[in-house]
């Protein structure tokens, strides 16, 4: 079992955790491809942070889950969804917008576990064994054999988009150590809620100034939005937060080097696009690096 997990979180819900929560982020690439045509980017995501806020409050008020005791608790946790929510998916999708290639952009994306496991030691104390520097640099080979063929084929990259989108991964790897660092005992629930509510804070003043506010309240933006809301973050970052807590950041970065090879595949069997024989291979050695990774 990956030591991801510690033994008394050894249940079979515990097990699956990791491999759901791949499957789940990886549909992210799947709804922006879908969601594109109808709503700006930072529009459709102010949206659905609203939206998740008010449905994590409800669900946390509805259990009576403990809500961040104090400033300092909020602030831990806006902060937080500011880095891993707002900041991450605002230059993720301003970049794409901008006409940085999807594929590229997910490329950029998987350099975190590398970004992780350089600064886990010293901000966290966590020593990165030689095994999962090993593990995460296969990975990193993985996910660049899968996304190759889209690289031979891209045109030019704006430095602009692809500077803003490195900058997102940034954000995403510092967010995710300040989880590990501040979340220790909050409750999820409200921890989550939180996070999107200073997601919003972030990302709805940037829409106003900068888009229209396009969004054509279409049979697929409604779809992509439920599933977004619900499944990515809701279902998603409570996965998340919960394999950030229990186990060694670098061990569950590693786990978003599988999101490229599973979204080609998903991308495969919903729009068909085709799988080239070197981003099969890469399927394998992303599999396995993030198996080498996760025992270290």
């Amino acid at each position: 079992m990956s030591r991801l997990l510690t033994v008394s979180d050894a249940s079979w819900p515990a097990r699956l955790a990791p491999g759901l929560f791949v499957l789940i982020w990886a549909t992210g690439f799947v709804v922006a491809r879908l969601v594109a045509p109808h709503a700006d980017p930072l529009t459709f995501l102010a949206v659905r942070f609203g939206l998740t806020a008010i449905v994590l409050t409800g669900l946390a008020l509805a259990v009576g889950a403990r809500w961040p005791r104090g400033w300092r608790g909020w602030r831990d946790a806006m902060v937080a969804g500011i880095l891993i929510q707002g900041l991450y998916l605002d230059a993720v999708f301003w970049a794409v917008h901008r006409g940085l290639p999807a594929g590229i952009a997910a490329l950029v994306a998987s350099l975190q576990p590398l970004l992780t496991a350089a600064v886990a030691g010293p901000l966290l104390g966590e020593r990165v064994s030689g095994q999962r520097w090993l593990g995460i640099a296969v990975g990193l080979l993985g996910a660049g054999l899968v996304l190759a063929p889209k690289l031979g084929t891209s045109g030019g990259i704006p430095p602009e988009a692809l500077g803003v989108c490195f900058c997102g991964t940034i954000a995403i790897t510092l967010g995710t150590l300040w989880q590990k660092r501040t979340a220790a005992a909050v409750d999820l629930r409200t921890n989550a809620a939180v996070q999107f509510i200073g997601a919003v804070l972030l990302t709805l003043p940037l829409a106003l100034l900068t888009e229209r506010g396009a969004f054509d309240l279409s049979p697929p933006l409604l779809l992509g939005l439920a599933w977004a809301v619900l499944g990515l973050s809701v279902g998603g970052i409570l996965i998340l937060l919960g394999l950030i807590r229990r186990g060694a950041v670098a061990g569950v970065a590693a786990l978003f080097y599988l999101v490229p090879p599973v979204s080609a595949a998903m991308a495969f069997g919903l729009f068909g696009e085709t799988l080239a024989p070197l981003q099969l291979l890469g399927m394998v050695v992303a599999v396995a690096g993030v198996a080498i990774a996760s025992r270290g």
